[in-house]
């Protein structure tokens, strides 16, 4: 299991929110550059790097950071936040992502989804599944999408998506853990291939959710507060069959 670090940006800065409230925001660096090396020095293999002006706007909004970040690392970076075109995950690609996430375009354009599928190849897109309460919330988590977890991975899935996203937004930033029976209930599903986030606070969590059969994990503020050390984080799953 890949353990994935999360950059979150806005307004060209290190983040973190609490449950997805913009309100509520702690500031790490000015620097996402700077902290994207500190994570792949560490060990990192791949990055996780979130536009959150993107998610609430509907537009990418930090691809000029995204372009740093691409540009100072050697590990692949999956990126997401307000790509809801065709034109925003092609200038994501360009800007230096290996993969975009795409969540509201997802429940609102399935569409795009299957031209992104055509263009790039499923590979190199991930639907992000953003949960609140067992529903399904889009538009930078500001909004329900009027759909449970599974109901929208078989939609995506019956149009030749294979990589998912699941982040339980209520725990996201609260450092308790992850929503261990929504993951257990999504992971495995023949030909598909699970990330999962939200609450992630200490390594024992990542290797349950490691047992769990997902293919990664992304982990934000319990890396940024130290309550998990990353390279212990990475020695630890290592190990498991």
């Amino acid at each position: 299991m890949e353990v994935i670090p999360a950059i979150d940006l806005r307004g060209g800065r290190c983040v973190r929110l609490f449950q997805g409230d913009f309100a509520q925001e702690t500031v790490y660096s000015d620097a996402p550059e700077t902290v994207a090396e500190h994570w792949t020095g560490l060990g990192a293999t791949r990055l996780h790097v979130v536009d959150l002006d993107g998610a609430r706007d509907g537009v990418p909004a930090n691809l000029g950071c995204l372009e740093r970040i691409a540009g100072v690392v050697d590990v692949p970076v999956q990126f997401g936040g307000g790509v809801r075109t065709a034109k925003g995950a092609g200038r994501a690609l360009t800007a230096g992502a290996d993969r975009v996430i795409v969540g509201t375009a997802a429940v609102e354009n399935s569409a795009l989804v299957c031209e992104l599928i055509d263009r790039y190849g499923a590979q190199r897109l991930v639907v992000g599944v953003d949960t609140r309460d067992g529903g399904v919330v889009l538009r930078g988590w500001l909004k329900r999408g009027g759909l449970r977890a599974t109901e929208l991975i078989d939609r995506m899935m019956d149009i030749g998506v294979t990589r998912f996203m699941f982040t339980d937004v209520s725990r996201d930033g609260t450092l308790t853990e992850p929503n261990f029976a929504e993951v257990e209930a999504l992971a495995g599903r023949p030909g598909t291939s699970l990330i999962a986030a939200g609450g992630i606070a200490s390594v024992d969590h990542l290797v349950r959710l490691a047992n769990t059969g997902v293919e990664a994990a992304v982990v934000g503020k319990a890396l940024y507060t130290s309550d998990i050390d990353l390279e212990e984080a990475l020695a630890a799953v290592s190990v498991l069959p």
